[in-house]
């Protein structure tokens, strides 16, 4: 047949990871965010269809990953190759449940996609579903953001197992599995073949790599002990192991990467935010028209003050009309902690919004530690600052110090981050020039490595138009004129 034409044109490690791994039926994509690994494994889907062996294509991700690659398919899947693409959303409407199923059912001659959230495969009806899709095709399983099956006891690990077994190939995409916690390796490898690291257990792996401390504690007047993990070992050896099936590739080993990346990252509201989104569209929109007669220039900029309001009710809080703050049920922090899972290095996260701060640092002390973050907002003394610039400027940084959570108007002017290379946008406004200078603390003189820029962003609401202003994708001139600006409300 003739040679596989690119759609979009691979980097020099992508290129390597696909000659190397397009015939293997299971295999890991070990890859630092930002350095393509859908693309990788798209190109690999496309060159099984056109050689006859796989028909369809089963994605499984968390909430944030696995409805981006319906536009990454429309990006990269070369033109040549009819699909279909089936998105599987507990928001689904009843028209779009009945495009799905038309979707993933047609008799058509092309490649179908499934398209579908991990945690959907832990409850009955999203495993019939995904089971009986990859059963009956001919499938290309993929686990994007694999971490998300690292826990060898949790249903959706199981049900993902299950639902690989019948697959004809199978893929994860991960970053690097020995950076966090290498014994996590072990539950997502086992997706692609059983005992693929040569343990079909999970606690003869964890006894070949790491140290185990037994505990003992009294409950119920019963002296029971067990057995936690308080180091790691043999690791050269594990490597290896995963070697031999997975291309493994760190950021600063693609030298041909461009110099920034961006990326964006949904967060579907809960029930309750979308009700309250709605709720304070209308009203806001109306007071807007109270307040500014029939100025239509007083009516823009009432509206993008009112429009930031929104925008805090989807970060997860709101301050009401007499001035009292008010915490609501989010998806954001949960987000934040899978895209943590999957970064490597040093990350800053960025908020416009004091409470953000507070959140994110109560979110990270729970998760990884007093020790493993500083914050750095408007109320941080001159120490802490100096701190902050010192470890997070190249040269400077501190083990176990990872994080940085920082408030857009005061950290993002005059400091040297150097050491960090991803910046996570949690919360943000409209103004640009902000933006441009967060952006700039990273990527800037002594900074040796490619950076990304990734946005947390709930679909179909006002985070849609603010960073479609902040990328330059969108004038603020435009967006909200004296004739469009109701249409921001909607």
């Amino acid at each position: 047949m003739d040679p596989y034409k690119f759609k979009t044109k691979p980097y020099q490690h992508q290129l390597v990871c696909w000659e190397g791994s397009k015939r293997q039926k299971n295999y890991g994509l070990l890859m630092d965010m930002g350095t393509g690994k859908t693309k990788v494994a798209l190109d690999t889907a496309a060159y099984m269809y056109d050689n006859g062996w796989i028909n369809a294509v089963m994605v499984f991700g968390n909430n944030g990953s696995y409805t981006n690659w319906k536009q990454a398919i429309d990006e990269h899947l070369p033109d040549h190759i009819k699909r279909t693409v089936g998105v599987w959303s507990s928001k689904n409407k009843v028209h779009e449940w009945k495009e799905m199923n038309e979707a993933i059912t047609s008799r058509d001659m092309c490649l179908k996609f499934f398209l579908m959230n991990i945690e959907a495969i832990a409850f009955p009806k999203g495993f019939e579903a995904a089971f009986n899709f990859t059963k009956s095709h001919n499938t290309f399983a993929i686990v994007d953001e694999s971490t998300t099956i690292a826990n060898p006891k949790a249903a959706r690990t199981k049900a993902a197992w299950k639902i690989g077994s019948v697959a004809k190939a199978r893929r994860i995409l991960t970053g690097s599995c020995l950076d966090n916690r290498p014994t996590d390796s072990w539950a997502q490898f086992q997706f692609l073949s059983n005992g693929i690291l040569g343990f079909t257990s999970y606690y003869a792996f964890r006894a070949q790599y790491a140290n185990l401390e037994e505990l003992k504690i009294q409950r119920g007047g019963v002296l029971r002990s067990f057995k936690v993990v308080n180091g790691y070992r043999n690791l050269d050896s594990l490597k290896r192991a995963i070697s031999q099936c997975a291309f493994i590739v760190k950021k600063e080993d693609c030298l041909d990467l461009p110099k920034k990346t961006y990326m964006e990252y949904n967060v579907d509201l809960t029930p309750e935010q979308e009700r309250m989104y709605k709720e304070l569209s209308k009203r806001l929109m109306t007071e807007v028209e109270q307040e500014s007669g029939n100025n239509p220039i007083v009516s823009v900029k009432i509206a993008l003050t009112k429009m930031l309001r929104l925008h805090q009710l989807v970060c997860g809080h709101i301050t009401d009309d007499d001035k009292v703050f008010h915490k609501l049920p989010a998806n954001r922090l949960k987000a934040l902690s899978d895209l943590l899972d999957e970064a490597q290095g040093r990350v800053v996260i960025w908020t416009s919004f004091r409470p953000d701060v507070d959140a994110i640092a109560e979110f990270l002390k729970e998760k990884y530690g007093a020790k493993s973050f500083l914050t750095y907002h408007g109320g941080t003394n001159n120490e802490d600052r100096e701190k902050a610039k010192t470890v997070f400027k190249r040269g400077g940084e501190v083990s176990g110090l990872n994080y940085l959570v920082a408030n857009d108007k005061t950290g993002g002017y005059g400091n040297n981050f150097t050491a960090i290379t991803t910046a996570v946008y949690f919360s943000y406004d409209f103004d640009n020039n902000i933006h441009h200078q967060t952006q700039d603390r990273i990527h800037r003189i002594g900074q040796t490595e490619p950076v990304t820029y990734i946005y947390l962003k709930a679909p179909g609401t006002i985070d849609e138009k603010i960073i479609s202003v902040l990328r330059d994708k969108t004038k603020l001139a435009e967006l909200c004129t004296p004739s469009n600006w109701k249409e921001c409300f909607k």
